[in-house]
């Protein structure tokens, strides 16, 4: 283990012996705008007190010039590339350390990041720093509790917008001509990693938010590249912060703490957005560049409403270490989805919540690797690995399934309390369950040790006995409940509603639909499963549905009655929310083999045209893609591509869906048309680049969708590259650029060797372009020329993993992952794993087990739809 990751007992150590003051930090990044230049200049002074003569101090691939303490130079070979030894501390006064060095410009979106726009030649910067980048940056004690005031002074092009966590306090003129300083304010007490500083020729916004009694104003600002201010729609983002600010300032019981709240949107972001308290970055794919669905918009809000939680949770009071993650994580997207309707923006949320982030949770919790929500985090490279759909979905479903436990509002009261309790500190699981204890009054200990300390999801499915005159006898909901990394018994409590639904012929005389009988009925579970009561003697329904109203979190399985129903008549019921919960079901029925695929795609092509929640009709349609490439049997795939294309063709063109619906059905046309070189399919893509209102009435082909056309012509070599040279004229922009990589690369003409070469080659692409060229190699159609180029990948995991920033590693290690063959991978995986890659990092080895279980899943499933 290098001294680049810090250990969980390192961290306490220093915990022990430390307390920090201040950070007066300036950067230099006057030179940014030169190619050639690699490096900035850092210059940081710390205040702290030690009960310890030594410390290590944290500073990443950077240079050191100077080391200062206490008035006296240090030599420099107290710094090894990522820590600075400190001698000769005082144990009884206030120690002050000056580090005076260079830090270099990032590419991978990790510390400090630099973008050059290639269309209009200017450069942007923006910082990065979870889990623990933010030592790329200053040097610092780098962990979450050690909290201290900064104060930045930052030296940029003249003209630049530079931001940083606290409002501006001066300017002057730079250290050359041409170049600025811009001062800021201290910041109050702050974890390291929630530092921020933005500068570059970003475009500005700025407006005001006073709260509804009059107590607090807080100015507001949103910035982005000059290139996407046509696409920032400020009156609509203020609108939702200033909401989202009403109603946390109020229900949180504690004033936003943090001065200003300027919104960033900000190019090759690794991440949907962060926190950054005052100063917080979002992708600028948020500033949509053509016609957007409502679930897209409800996304955003949701995320902007995610991070705006974490003003209170995660910045005003941080966990003490990465074990509780999801302290902050899961609650912020709890309060997401949960704030989404409360500030009436968007009522479906928890409908798209239901399909999409759960999927994501579920998923995740059935792997190898999966992790308790409190999990054990050994070191930051751990850290690094659980920002998954664990820490983030299950997280905030548990928290779900808790406020119907204790009530919404004694979950708010423990809320107010733990703020006011912890303002400025950092915290562990315990003491929120002591606030959480006292204003609900319950005993939260075996709730806390069934749903957060152990792992996996609960099974959940419904048997019925029928009597001899058609009534259910008994309807019984089996509960498994097991933890998956022990195999014991856990009993998970659970508030759960069970829906009956009966078929109900039409009054127009269309196609039945299932409705519910009644009100759901209402259970509880203790980890034994339970007798519906109410049920017996009722007439057989035609679908039972567990879980209806998506309380808790656990996967179901429908019975067998329930699944003919489901797959025949699921368009067909009312409720957004019973549909999303069914659609989840089926697919979880396709991935594990006891769905055939044929009938996922007879359901989804049956139904689409009636799906009228966005979000649900977006993953069903990218599930029906994915059912089809990962696990339809090899035989199989030709033909059900082509059907699959042609369904989707065929629902394009009718008059009765709305402008969501044609615009789903467009983009997941564009993604099917790319596996089929079917000359009718050819002429429609063609047909919707020149003259779409032609073939598609009413439908608007914004650039990224003609993006996605014109990869379906190059990658089913209906046309050469040149196409796509030509769109790049259409498209000159960082978006147009990035597309054309991935356009490229998806080309038959194209070497897949020497692409392959490009990315393994160290700092040679930024992290969108890594991506955006992996993207055009793993098209379906040249899996087996892509898995040929890379050749061995085991014996070459190690060596990327060392060669590359652990962003793009995982990007290669992933994007790169055999995946003709799964059955072949698999074993080969197992071996690695069992061989050479059992003294591989911890984070590498998680990820070639993830994608070895998922090659055992596809043969596995693969075999069942033979």
């Amino acid at each position: 283990m290098t001294t680049a990751n810090l250990t969980r007992a390192e961290a306490r150590s220093r915990t022990a012996a430390l307390t920090v003051d201040t950070y007066d930090v300036t950067l230099d990044v006057t030179g940014a705008e030169e190619p050639g230049n690699a490096w900035f200049d850092t210059t940081t002074t710390i205040t702290f007190t030690s009960s310890a003569p030594t410390t290590l101090l944290d500073f990443l691939d950077g240079q050191v010039q100077r080391v200062v303490v206490n008035g006296a130079d240090l030599p420099s070979a107290a710094y090894d590339g990522a820590r600075v030894a400190l001698g000769e501390l005082s144990t009884e006064a206030i120690n002050t350390v000056t580090v005076v060095g260079r830090g270099r410009y990032s590419t991978s979106g990790q510390g400090l990041h630099r973008f050059t726009d290639l269309a209009d030649g200017n450069t942007y910067l923006y910082t990065q720093y979870e889990p623990s980048d933010s030592r790329r940056v200053y040097a610092q004690f780098d962990q979450p509790d050690l909290k201290a005031h900064h104060t930045f002074h930052i030296a940029a092009p003249e003209g630049w917008l530079v931001w940083s966590n606290q409002p501006e306090v001066a300017t002057g003129p730079g250290p050359v001509e041409g170049t600025s300083w811009h001062h800021f304010a201290p910041t109050p007490p702050l974890s390291t990693y929630l530092s921020a500083v933005m500068a570059g020729p970003y475009h500005r916004v700025s407006d005001q938010w006073t709260s509804e009694d009059g107590s607090l104003t807080v100015d507001l600002g949103l910035a982005c590249r000059p290139d996407r201010a046509k696409h920032l729609d400020a009156e609509v983002l203020f609108d939702l912060t200033k909401r989202g600010l009403e109603f946390f300032n109020r229900e949180f019981g504690y004033p936003y703490p943090w001065g200003k709240y300027d919104q960033i949107f900000v190019p090759e972001y690794n991440l949907g957005a962060m926190e950054n308290p005052g100063c917080v970055t979002f992708t600028e794919q948020y500033l949509f560049r053509e016609a957007a669905t409502r679930s897209q918009y409800a996304g955003r809000c949701n995320t902007l409403l995610h991070e705006m939680s974490h003003m209170w949770f995660g910045d005003l009071v941080t966990p003490r270490w990465w074990d509780d993650l999801w302290l902050k994580e899961s609650f912020a997207e709890f309060m997401g989805t949960h704030a989404s309707i409360a500030i009436d923006a968007f009522a479906e949320a928890w409908v798209g919540f239901a399909g999409r982030r759960k999927a994501w949770a579920y998923s995740q919790d059935q792997l190898p690797t999966t992790h308790p929500i409190v999990a054990d985090i050994p070191d930051v490279e751990a850290a690094r690995q659980n920002f998954d759909g664990i820490t983030y979905a299950k997280g905030a479903s548990v928290l779900k399934q808790l406020v119907h436990y204790v009530g919404l509002q004694p979950f708010f009261a423990g809320a107010r309390s733990y703020f006011a309790a912890h303002a400025y500190g950092s915290t562990s699981l315990a003491d929120l369950l002591v606030e959480l204890e006292r204003s609900s009054g319950r005993d939260l200990g075996p709730w806390t040790k069934a749903w957060l300390e152990t792992a996996g999801p609960d099974e959940l499915a419904a048997r019925v006995t029928t009597a001899d005159d058609g009534t259910m006898a008994e309807l019984r909901i089996e509960q498994t409940s097991l933890d998956a990394i022990s195999g014991q018994r856990v009993h998970r409590p659970h508030v759960i509603a069970v829906g009956l639904y009966d078929l109900v012929e039409s009054h127009a005389g269309g196609e039945p639909r299932l409705v519910r009988r009644g009100a759901p009925i209402e259970v509880e579970l203790a980890g034994e499963g339970a007798v519906v009561e109410a049920a017996s003697g009722q007439l057989l329904p035609a679908l039972v549905l567990v879980n209806d109203g998506d309380w808790t979190y656990a996967k179901v399985r429908l019975d067998e009655r329930s699944a003919r129903a489901a797959v025949d008549h699921v368009g067909h019921v009312d409720d957004p929310l019973a549909r999303a919960l069914l659609w989840s079901q089926l697919w979880s029925m396709t991935r594990d083999g006891d769905l055939l695929v044929r009938d996922y795609l007879r359901a989804v092509t049956t139904h689409a045209a009636a799906e009228d929640d966005a979000a649900t009709l977006g993953s069903l349609l990218s599930q029906a893609q994915s059912a089809i490439e990962s696990f339809e049997h090899p035989d199989r795939v030709p033909p059900a591509r082509r059907e699959w294309v042609s369904a989707v063709r065929s629902l394009l063109g009718s008059d009765a869906i709305s402008d969501d619906q044609r615009l789903l059905l467009a983009r997941a046309f564009a993604v099917a048309a790319a596996t089929v070189a079917d000359p009718e399919v050819v002429d429609d893509v063609r047909d919707l680049l020149s003259v779409p209102q032609v073939v598609v009435p009413a439908l608007e082909v914004g650039q990224d969708l003609r993006w996605s056309l014109v990869s379906a012509l190059v990658a089913t070599g209906s046309e050469t590259t040149g196409v796509a040279e030509e769109e790049l004229v259409r498209d000159n922009s960082m978006d147009g650029r990035t597309r054309l990589r991935q356009v490229l690369a998806s080309s038959p003409e194209a070497d897949p060797r020497a692409l392959v070469d490009g990315l393994l080659t160290p700092g040679a692409l930024s992290n969108d372009h890594v991506d955006a060229v992996i993207a055009g190699l793993r098209t379906p159609l040249r899996e087996e020329a892509t898995d040929g180029a890379v050749g061995d990948l085991f014996a070459r995991a190690t060596a990327i993993w060392a060669d590359h920033s652990i962003e793009i590693a995982q990007r290669l290690v992933r994007g790169l992952f055999p995946t003709a063959r799964p059955a072949e991978t698999a074993d080969r995986g197992r071996a690695w794993l069992a061989g050479e890659g059992a003294e591989a990092p911890a984070a590498l080895r998680r990820i070639v087990l993830e994608q070895v279980d998922f090659c055992e899943r596809r043969a596995r499933v693969q075999s069942a739809n033979a």
